[in-house]
Formats: C-alpha cells, structure tokens, sequence
C-alpha cells in the first residue's frame, strides 16, 4: 500500500469523524507521512478528488454493493472511494493498479474479511468506467448535480439565482481545476522584471487579460517554490478579489480599514497600492493575523497594523475615521465550491442565518466611515439573499450612503454599485462586490 493512498485514507477519515475541512487536516498529515513531493501532490489529488465528486462515485460504486452503501463500515467505503477515483478521474493510473492497491489497503487495515467485495466491486468498476451513467426520468438540473457531484438543494440554490442552465454551467466549472494567480508586489519589483524572472527559470506565466501586474500560474504546482516568493515579490489572489480591491481605489485613500481581513488579500492589494496610507487590518481570531503578518514581513509592507476584534460589536475609537473600509464578512462560501469542494456538502438550511450576521458588521463598520468615504461590501458567494438583499437593505436604511458605480476592464460594468462574478462566465471565484458612497 502506498503512503500516498494510506495519507489520503487518513484526511478522508479525519475530515468524516472530526467533521473538518479538507484543507485544514490535509496539511498536518502530508506532514506526518513526510512524502516526497510527487506523493505529496497525488494525495492532494486524491483528497480533493473524493471530495469533489464524492456523490457521483457513491452512485457509481453502489451499483455493485448488494444492500446498499450503508452496509459497509465506512473505513471500507473511503477505500472504495479512493480507488474508484484513480479509476474512473485519474487516467494516469492503470485500473489494476488501482484495484489491487485497494484491495492491499483492505486487508492492511485490518477488514480482511471485506477484500473480497472489495475486489468484485473495483473489478467490476474497472470494466464499466466508460459508460456514464444514463439520464433517465431526471431533470437536466438533477442530472448534472448527479454528474458534478452537488446536492440538489445547492443545485436549486444556483438554479434559482442563476436559472437551470445556467447553474448547470457553473456546477461544471465547480469541478474544473481553478487557475492560480498571482499579483506584482510592485514595491520590489515590476511586472515586467516578474515575468523575465519566471521565463529565465521555464516557467511559464500568463498574464491577466485586463488586470496589470497579475499573473496565472501554467500548470499550478507549489507557490512557496516559485523563484521570487521568498523575495517578497509576488502573493497570491484571485483576480475578482483583486477588482474588488482595486475599485475602492485605495490610492486615493490616507486611511484603510479592513474589518474582516483573513486570508489578507485585499490588505496587501490595499498596502501596495497605497505605500503612503495607513492600513488597519483586523480579524475576529487571532491566529489568522499572525498568517496575515507572515505574508505582510515576506512582502516587506510597512504601513499595516493588526489587532483582533469584532466587526459586528461598534468601538467610539474608529467612529468616522477611515476614508475606506471594506466588509468582506461570513458567508456560505458558494462561490469558492472549486478551490474547497466540501463547501457543496453544508446544509444549506444555515444558510438563513447568514444575513443577519452580515448585516450586523455592515451596519456597524459603515459607522467607521468618514464623510466622503467609501464603504465596500463583499462576499464569495453568489446567493442574492447574501449580496444585493443585504446591501440595498442597508442602503435603503441608511440614505446617507449611496451606490457608487464603477467599471473595470471591459466587461466589468455596474450602474447600481454591484457587481457578482461568477466562475463559468468571469473564470474567477464567485464573488460579490459592491461599493458605496458616504454623502
């Protein structure tokens, strides 16, 4: 049995007892095995290709269970899993391999008794792995979530902001393999000498079509490795995140506030864009700052200062003091399903108590706002109730801020002050923006 598999099994069982997000324990046990970086990446693969399509190899493997999944013993049912993901998504795996692996895997662990189910129902897996599954009496909605991977009650999350194909397109791209970008740290360097320094080492880096100084990765890899990361002169940030920054034009601004700022994209953005301005950085928990912070010293960026706190709860010190203060808050994550497929598996019955959250850190970090000043509103995702409802409530509420348009390129217009990026139609993150005026 491979280390890879065996750390894979590991993250899978972890993520289902511990009820964990993949990417929190993936981590701490790639660690744990010390695999080389080839097995450290196909673990990775493995991972977040269960996680991913974990609905469509159940179907799949069901088919050949007599009595259904939940007879099996759910370490059984990670291993069929895992192999049936090398088989029917990993073509640079023979089938064989696969199967024998994790009928090895089986008897290792301790359910010998299992190996020989096991062994018919990959067998049997390997020899129909080309023949999709037929559509039947289903809707071309539930086909697709079906295909894709996506409980239905997220599928009609989409169908309704979205309409039936529509959202079938963005759970397609929900399962494509999300482009990494990069952003110039033009306080070191300039995009130009950045992509001369990525030619000279064969890597090959495409720029953005209309975002200056940002970069798409070829063939992804690990970022730390990247000539030039411990240098400082680049950070890592999705293109819808980096317009959202770009549009509150903090160049502009002498003072910066962002409320919410773990991972600290829109920080750094901020900070390089304004090297003269002041930045304040906050975060409810402590150790995202400390995250934060490490990115801040490798980019040699000197005009931000962290501090823990609340964005919902009002302190009188920061009343009208900020020319910006960006809101990215809490949200249920749906436009962000490709970079972490368990997001889908959430109930979508906590959605409901989003909003007021949300509304709760607008409504008091807009008190932060200087006259003049500019409030921006985001989140990564891209349900209406989370976005346009809770801005046009707050703007309705509050006539003292107003929609501020804005335009970004050529295909990023807004007449209202909104603005929702989605991964089938923009090729970024799902993401929501909107940027408001104070009178």
């Amino acid at each position: 049995m491979s280390d890879a598999r065996e750390a894979a099994l590991t993250v899978l069982e972890k993520c289902r007892r511990q009820d964990a997000w993949s990417d929190a324990v993936l981590g701490p046990v790639l660690d744990d095995f010390s695999l080389s970086p080839r097995d450290r990446a196909f673990c990775s693969a493995l991972c977040y290709g269960v996680m991913q399509n974990r609905i469509y190899l159940d179907f799949r493997i069901e088919a050949f269970v007599r009595g259904g999944l939940k007879k099996l013993e759910p370490k059984v049912l990670d291993i069929l899993r895992l192999s049936a993901c090398q088989i029917l998504f990993m073509d640079k795996i023979p089938a064989r391999a696969a199967v024998s692996e994790g009928v090895e895997m089986t008897k290792k662990l301790g359910y010998g008794r299992a190996s020989g189910l096991v062994n018919a129902v990959l067998r049997r897996l390997a020899d129909s792995a080309s023949k999709k599954p037929g559509r039947g009496d289903m809707s071309e909605l539930a086909y697709a979530a079906l295909l894709y991977s996506h409980p239905l009650p997220l599928a009609r999350e989409y169908e309704k902001r979205l309409g039936e194909k529509e959202a079938v397109e963005l759970m397609k791209a929900n399962n494509s393999v999300p482009p990494t970008y990069i952003r110039t740290n033009t306080l070191k360097i300039s995009p130009e000498a950045l992509y001369a320094l990525f030619s000279e080492n064969s890597i090959c880096i495409k720029p953005h079509g209309f975002l200056d100084g940002c970069f798409e990765i070829e063939g992804g890899g690990n970022i730390e490795k990247l000539p030039g990361f411990n240098e400082g002169y680049f950070f890592v940030q999705d293109p819808a995140a980096a317009i959202a920054a770009a549009i509150a034009e903090p160049g502009s601004k002498k003072s910066i506030l962002d409320a919410c700022a773990a991972p600290g994209g829109k920080t750094i953005a901020c900070a390089i864009e304004a090297p003269e301005s002041s930045v304040l950085s906050r975060d409810l928990k402590k150790n995202k700052l400390v995250r934060i912070e490490k990115s801040l010293k490798r980019l040699g960026i000197d005009n931000v200062s962290l501090s823990a706190g609340d964005a919902g709860v009002y302190e009188e010190e920061l009343s009208e003091k900020f020319d910006l203060v960006i809101c990215d808050v809490p949200c249920s994550g749906l436009g962000v399903v490709r970079k972490k497929p368990d997001i889908r598996y959430k109930d979508t019955g906590e959605f409901e108590r989003l909003p007021e959250i949300q509304k709760r850190i607008l409504y008091n970090c807009s008190r932060y706002v200087a006259p003049g000043g500019t409030l921006l509103y985001t989140t990564c995702t891209v349900r209406r109730e989370e976005n346009e409802a809770v801005a046009g409530q707050f703007m309705n509420e509050n006539p003292g801020f107003a929609p501020y348009d804005f335009s970004f390129g050529e295909s990023i217009r807004s007449e209202d002050g909104m603005f929702t990026f989605f991964p089938h139609i923009h090729g970024t993150d799902g993401f929501f923006v909107c940027r408001m005026l104070r009178k």
